[in-house]
């Protein structure tokens, strides 16, 4: 049995995502709704993505803009409180994914039980977030640090909003970092979220991932799933779930079934 089927109980999983509104101390944060408010947007969208059928969740700081490559402790403080509200109400795995800070996503995690993490764990990026340097070594030390083995890594390799500073194919980039990086499962996603990745770059970064596992990131919607499952061993989906397709409205949960319809049609 793969991990995949162990931890998510199906062969190909589909990952929810759980977009919280902006945390304290950020640029859009509703200093009248507060702390209440954002968990009660979590709970929300976690009844309607259980409801609509979905195999996991995954919590993410989404509303953080603009976006830091190091978060300050009320980031971790305010993502440990959320997830630790509201995940006694769910029935399915969860995640958690703190942008753009592994080591800050991996701290959320071990201390609200995730079973996964996701972010860019290797490489070096310039873009809308300035000058992005990570460090798998010193994100595994970490890991091991605060007794966070059990955490499953879903390493992005292809960072939105960003380009790498020694580019390569992505195909190689999916074979060096399976080979080097000790992921648990890489992630391809499209330039921006809610924007697809290119078919053919999956399909290379699958090819070249040999046993580790390939998720598509970012855009994945009812009418392409059946597509991306194909070629992919999971995917994760925000916007395509979210009320008229726009990333900052709450989950629809007919949109969410839907969606799992389409991706239980293709097993």
């Amino acid at each position: 049995m793969s991990w995949l089927t162990a931890t998510f109980g199906v062969e190909k999983p589909v990952i929810g995502m759980i977009h919280l509104p902006p945390l304290p101390g950020t640029a859009l944060y509703d200093d009248a709704a507060g702390m209440a408010g954002i968990v009660a947007s979590a709970r929300r969208d976690a009844a309607a993505l259980q409801a609509g059928g979905i195999d996991a969740v995954m919590f993410g700081n989404e509303g953080d803009r603009p976006y830091r490559t190091r978060v300050g402790p009320e980031t971790v403080a305010a993502m440990a409180a959320t997830v630790a509200a509201v995940a006694p109400d769910l029935a399915v795995p969860f995640g958690v994914d703190v942008l753009w800070d592994p080591r800050a996503t991996l701290a959320v995690a071990k201390a609200t039980g995730a079973r996964f993490a996701r972010e860019v764990f290797t490489g070096t990026f310039g873009g809308d977030l300035g000058l992005w340097d990570t460090a798998a070594g010193e994100v595994f030390q970490y890991r091991r640090a605060i007794g966070a083995e059990g955490v499953r890594l879903l390493f992005t390799i292809n960072a939105e909003f960003a380009a790498p500073l020694a580019p390569r194919p992505l195909a190689a980039v999916a074979r060096s970092v399976a080979f080097s990086s000790l992921p648990d499962a890489l992630c391809v996603s499209g330039p921006i979220t809610g924007s697809p990745a290119p078919l053919d770059e999956l399909r290379a970064a699958k090819e070249a991932a040999g046993d580790t596992p390939v998720f598509a990131n970012t855009g994945v919607r009812r009418e392409t799933i059946a597509d991306v499952l194909a070629i992919a061993d999971g995917c994760i989906v925000g916007t395509a779930l979210k009320v008229d397709g726009v990333t900052w409205n709450p989950v629809e949960q007919g949109r969410v079934r839907e969606l799992m319809a389409a991706a239980r049609a293709t097993h």
